[in-house]
């Protein structure tokens, strides 16, 4: 059999380690350039203010194209198969942090940073393949390896970036160039198919665009509330870390390695919670009650984050926000469950396309709630109110996934019949 074909069961389940080892690698290469960004940038704007707005732009047309292409990449996966799909991304990120790297200017910058959102819209073909390989027993279990492993690439890769900037500003470009050439060719020669080609669908835009996808929801009412649910989970997320720095920085004073290992302690809680506890917690109180449980504790971390006193506080709050990761894999899984086969690359591309929307909103909300509530003249004086908002809005996450989870089918050994188009 090629590799282009569906694999068989034992190689699909030999698949989770070479697609958590892709992820790695592509969160990865994604985080080397955050923190040599801003320095290039200013080396081309020539001061801070020009700065400011040129980085506003580019990580706006990151998370635009995100929400635009997302859809399309997961139908493709749909009906080309998930490989080909993180191939073609990966090679593309590859080539294009390969052009940053000798970018001349401001706008060819802006150029390749739409491209690199574009490529980074290739995890909705990943959830597709973990759940494509997944089976019942093991489905949370897997998703929660993949946010592991999506977070060690994310902790790694900044640290990385900025060993190699100190160097010289284009060096971390090259070497996320260099690493996803290097996954490029790990899954050309190892990364089996996971989609059945008797699961294929024929691609059509009028779901592959943002709005046809989100209206393909309406047909799975779970899913649909279950994405406005996350919606508002993200939208909290992104609200928090716009004034994570600003707010402990405001109320601790703590400084930018203060602010790095509270951040970096925060990611790797959730790596060992999503990597190690969502498959014994599921096992023990099932899908809903690990989604409704996460929302909680994310819930109670938020305000204590806003009612913190000090600086140990604040961190006793991180282990209990930690904890809050077993939601997201709990969620993967119901939907995945909830969807027929040949459609969960469609349906992950919706998810990733309105969480990068949100992620456009939520900078904007958290920064505007900072400056209101800390500003000289504030009527009522109060840093932490981004995170109360941020709380308000995963109380109605929770109420929003319980209605939907109490219409979920129920877990069982065999998928869910398709609904057709």
């Amino acid at each position: 059999m090629s590799r282009t074909e569906a694999a068989t069961p034992s190689r699909r389940q030999a698949g989770i380690p070479f697609i958590l080892v892709t992820v790695f690698l592509d969160v990865l290469t994604f985080g080397l350039v955050i923190p040599v960004l801003p320095g290039l940038v200013r080396h081309f704007s020539g001061d801070e203010a020009s700065a400011a707005w040129w980085m506003g732009l580019m990580v706006a047309s990151f998370s635009i194209m995100q929400f635009l292409f997302a859809p399309a990449l997961g139908a493709l996966s749909d009906r080309f198969g998930r490989r080909r799909v993180i191939l073609a991304s990966v090679a593309g990120a590859g080539i294009d942090h390969l052009f940053m790297a000798f970018a001349p200017g401001l706008g060819w910058l802006l150029a390749a940073r739409l491209v690199a959102g574009l490529t980074a819209a290739n995890i909705t073909a990943a959830n597709a393949y973990i759940a494509d390989i997944s089976g019942p027993a093991d489905r949370a279990r897997n998703f929660g390896m993949m946010g592991a492993a999506f977070g060690l690439g994310f902790i790694a890769g900044p640290a990385l970036g900025g060993l190699l900037g100190e160097i010289d500003l284009r060096l971390p470009f090259m070497a996320a160039a260099g690493l996803a050439g290097l996954n490029f060719l790990y899954g050309l020669f190892v990364l089996p198919e996971s989609l059945d080609p008797a699961n294929r669908r024929p691609f059509r835009w009028a779901r592959a665009n943002p709005v046809g996808s989100l209206k393909a929801l309406a047909r799975h009412p779970v899913v649909l509330g279950l994405a406005a649910s996350r919606t508002c989970m993200v939208l909290a997320m992104g609200i928090m870390q716009t004034v994570w720095v600003l707010y402990t920085s405001n109320r601790f004073g703590w400084s930018e390695l203060d602010n790095g290992l509270s951040l970096a302690a925060v990611g790797l809680a959730t790596v060992v919670v999503q990597g190690v506890l969502i498959a014994r917690i599921v096992r023990r109180l099932g899908e809903a009650r690990t989604v409704l449980l996460g929302i909680t504790l994310e819930m109670v971390a938020y305000i204590g984050y806003g009612t913190a006193t000090a600086g140990m506080v604040f961190y006793g709050f991180i282990l209990v926000h930690a904890f809050s990761g077993i939601s997201s894999p709990a969620i993967q899984s119901v939907v995945a469950r909830t969807v027929g086969a040949d459609e969960q690359g469609a349906v992950q591309g919706a998810f990733a396309s309105v969480q990068s929307l949100t992620f456009i909103v939520a900078p904007l909300i958290g920064a505007d709630l900072f400056a209101r509530f800390t500003a000289a003249g504030a009527v009522v004086p109060v840093p932490g109110m981004p995170f109360y908002v941020g709380a308000a809005t995963l109380a109605l996450a929770g109420l929003i996934a319980a209605w939907a989870l109490r219409r979920a089918p129920a877990a069982g050994p065999t998928s869910p019949p398709r609904e057709t188009a």
